[in-house]
């Protein structure tokens, strides 16, 4: 998520302003204004718990059930927008459909599980080499795994801003960041209480740090419907600040 919210957004303003006249890059605010929303609304959950961890205060002693609700909250908000969001892109939308609603559907079906277990497998080969060099899991995950593990769906969002289809490269990577925060983790949250060790919103305070900052520079980037190469610079600065911090963890 942190990947795609800065580096990739960096880096497809960096293209697309570039190859825009003056050098500036233009798109619709509604969805990147809705990521940030949807970003802050995650962070505002994980924010609180870890606040009551540190403190150690009552509610620290019951993050499992503040997590469920959490995630169920979550969970309502993504829908409460997604549904509006898909019904208007079809309004939008010209021509004839390619694909059924069941063909796009076991496609999708196909290529998550297939993705389920292309990552399993990279994550399993990459530990040998994290343990020889000495390399924090943090690094491992939000830097190597993010790049590497998401690259197609990396490359196609720059390679669209590039091609001055600002649009879709904006739609691309926020709605990457948008499933990620807001649909996966808190699902992951609910599917995690069959199991022993449930998971939960609590994460390392430096995270938390760097989830809050990322909803804010994304709003603040974002929100205008513009795009500069000094803002995706700045983007991929702070993607850069965050590896060195991982590097060191």
């Amino acid at each position: 998520m942190l990947a795609n919210a800065i580096l990739v957004l960096g880096l497809a303003m960096v293209a697309g302003s570039f190859r825009s006249e003056g050098k500036v890059m233009s798109f619709g605010r509604r969805l990147p204004n809705d990521t940030a929303t949807l970003l802050l609304v995650a962070v505002f959950i994980i924010a609180l718990i870890g606040v009551s961890v540190a403190a150690d205060n009552g509610a620290a002693r019951h993050v499992k059930a503040i997590s469920v609700i959490g995630a169920i909250c979550l969970l309502g908000v993504y829908l409460t927008w997604l549904v509006p969001y898909l019904r208007s892109d079809r309004e939008h939308s010209r021509g004839q459909a390619r694909l059924g609603f069941g063909s796009a559907a076991t496609i999708l079906l196909a290529a998550g599980i297939g993705a389920a277990f292309v990552s399993d497998w990279f994550v399993a080969e990459l530990r040998p080499t994290i343990d020889r060099f000495g390399i924090s899991a943090a690094f491992a995950g939000i830097v190597i795994v993010a790049i590497a593990g998401n690259a197609v769906e990396n490359v196609v969002g720059v390679t669209l801003a590039w091609k001055r289809q600002h649009d879709l490269a904006i739609s691309v990577i926020k709605n990457s960041v948008s499933q990620v925060a807001a649909f996966l983790f808190p699902l992951l949250v609910l599917c995690s209480l069959a199991f022993a060790q449930p998971l939960t919103f609590s994460i390392a305070p430096v995270f938390i740090v760097a989830l809050l900052l990322t909803a804010i520079a994304v709003w603040q980037i974002t929100g205008d419907g513009e795009g500069t190469i000094f803002e995706g610079v700045a983007l991929v600065a702070l993607y850069i600040i965050l590896a060195a911090v991982t590097l060191y963890d």
